[in-house]
């Protein structure tokens, strides 16, 4: 039953005045479920829960956090059909994909469950001492990975299950060690009082400390400006707008003591067409990228927005391909009349540029709030000369680029701002004669693929999602698979510690029976 309340850690409050409901794209009426925004002392009460929950839960045993997030995972699944029918209902999406979404969703908590009940992650590394070395005795020192504490993390609007309420930022700092408060997306606020619901349960069940997880309602912004501001919160996960979590970034920046903001943002995803790939199946690629532009309505962060060529014959006819199969493709719902509307306003304002072409767009009548599909193409130096035209158009949308040889190719390339991701279309062997291409697509993304599509973001440890600003914040660190939870730990080490005293981690018995590095040598075995 979904009853509009927030979670202040394991009670359900709704002391505020504020109420909102969600919204039905596909039938275009709000749902019946009234919301009441987290007021200043509910959000001040699940910060003061998430600090002292923390001291219990950053020493928290591996094989107790996995047992943990498996439960989490065993409660959103017991959700069943409640849980798909109200994601349908606030995103207008299908049943498919909201199985799927919650498969993914499932995966990346027992992934994140496998990895600290074996708890290698902690990069335990020790220094023995040498008490007889010359000039000046070597202290012992022993180095691990240690939570930051309570983590803010804000639903995403397009991936109301995998980015946003159990999602892989909440995943991942709740696998670290790390207290975690959902500021939940006002879109699919019902989706997310249902998998909270599946967090507490599981919290409750497995012995966890009350305030390890707390879910809070808002429409607005002011929300979660109170919770990024706060001084109990130490790190903030976001997944939006370039303009939504610049905002996040510079209030944690501006903070007596700042703290990290780890934002995924836009991308426009650069796909680069080489000639004899065109010459020899342009049609097929044209096809395939009608389909990966309109995916999902255009509403994902890898969505190909902008696709670069060498002006030549080859390249036109890919162009009139593309032209012809987009506007085959059905229109699709989007996530809210908000997002259907930031897309028509975003496109007319590209469309309307100087100097250029729009090639493709769907003239036939569109049921309400879904997404009319557009191709336009421009010359080289109109693209160089004109920003505006690189910016993104979240929706099922598409700028090619005509380039007049290689080296403007290049520059185009290293114009551009920081990407999510870079593909490279190439026929065989035909992508060794354009070094510098690749090289100057490498410096501005956190992916290069090749001869496919950007769209799908596979979890696993090798995947990075993320790349140069404003694609994220910070580049070093991926949004998606194991590797990001260093996101929410810290480096700390002991020096001259008493061994009973060392966290099993780093312990010289290693009790754990972990991989460590050990004097340089990387070993599980135990220091005599």
């Amino acid at each position: 039953m979904i009853t509009g309340k927030n979670y202040i850690g394991q009670q359900q409050s709704a002391k505020g005045s504020k109420t909102y409901k969600t919204f039905n794209p596909l039938l275009n009426a709000e749902n019946e479920a009234k919301f009441t925004e987290a007021t200043t002392e509910e959000i001040n009460d699940a910060l003061q829960l998430a600090t002292d929950a923390f001291v219990e839960y950053k020493s928290t045993s591996g094989a107790k956090k996995a047992e943990f997030l498996n439960a989490i995972a065993d409660e959103i699944l017991a959700l069943d059909d409640k849980l798909i029918s109200t994601y349908c209902s606030e995103t207008g999406l299908p049943e498919g994909r909201a199985k799927g979404e919650r498969g993914r969703t499932v995966g990346q908590l027992r992934s994140f469950a496998d990895l600290v009940k074996e708890s290698s992650w902690v990069e335990a590394t020790i220094d023995t001492a040498q008490p007889d070395r010359q000039p000046m005795p070597k202290s012992d020192i022993r180095k691990l990975l240690v939570p930051l504490g309570p983590v803010v993390v804000f639903g995403a609007s397009n991936f109301p299950l995998a980015y946003s309420t159990a999602g892989g930022d909440t995943a991942a700092a709740l696998a670290s060690g790390c207290p975690v408060i959902v500021k939940s997306h006002p879109m699919h606020a019902g989706t997310g009082e249902l998998v909270a619901s599946a967090i507490v349960t599981a919290a409750e069940k497995t012995g966890m400390p009350n305030g390890i997880f707390s879910n809070i309602n808002s429409s607005g912004i002011d929300v979660g400006a109170q919770l990024v501001k706060h001084p109990q919160v130490k790190a903030v996960g976001f997944t939006g707008s370039i303009k939504g979590g610049r905002a996040l970034y510079n209030m944690a920046a501006e903070r007596k003591e700042p703290i990290p903001v780890f934002a995924e943002m836009g991308s426009i995803n650069p796909v680069v067409m080489l000639p004899e790939a065109l010459k020899q199946r342009g049609d097929d690629l044209a096809k395939t990228y009608a389909g990966s532009i309109t995916l999902g309505t255009g509403q994902f962060c890898t969505n190909p927005g902008l696709i670069l060529g060498l002006k030549s014959d080859e390249l036109s006819q890919f162009i009139n391909t593309l032209s012809d199969e987009i506007v085959k493709i059905e229109p699709s719902c989007m996530l809210h009349p908000n997002i259907h509307n930031a897309f028509q306003k975003n496109k007319e304002k590209i469309i309307s540029q100087s100097y250029t072409e729009l090639v493709a767009y769907y003239t036939d009548d569109v049921k309400t709030n879904h997404a009319s599909q557009a191709i336009l193409t421009v010359d080289g130096d109109t693209f160089l000369n004109n920003t505006t035209l690189h910016q993104e158009v979240f929706g099922p949308f598409s700028v090619v680029v005509q380039c007049k040889d290689t080296k403007q190719l290049e520059t185009i390339i290293s114009h551009l701002e920081g990407q999510l991701t870079g593909t490279v279309i190439s026929d065989s062997g035909e992508i060794d004669k354009y070094p510098a291409v690749i090289s100057a697509l490498q410096n501005r993304v956190g992916r290069l693929i090749f001869n496919g599509v950007p769209t799908g973001v596979e979890v696993c440890p090798s995947m990075v999602h993320g790349g140069p600003y404003p694609s994220s914040t910070d580049s070093r660190f991926t949004a998606v698979g194991i590797h990001s939870i260093k996101r929410w730990v810290r480096p700390f080490s002991y020096q001259d510690w008493p061994n009973n005293l060392l966290p099993d981690e780093l312990k010289k018995e290693n009790p754990l029976g972990i991989s460590r590095l050990v004097n340089n040598n990387q070993t599980k075995a135990p220091i005599k």
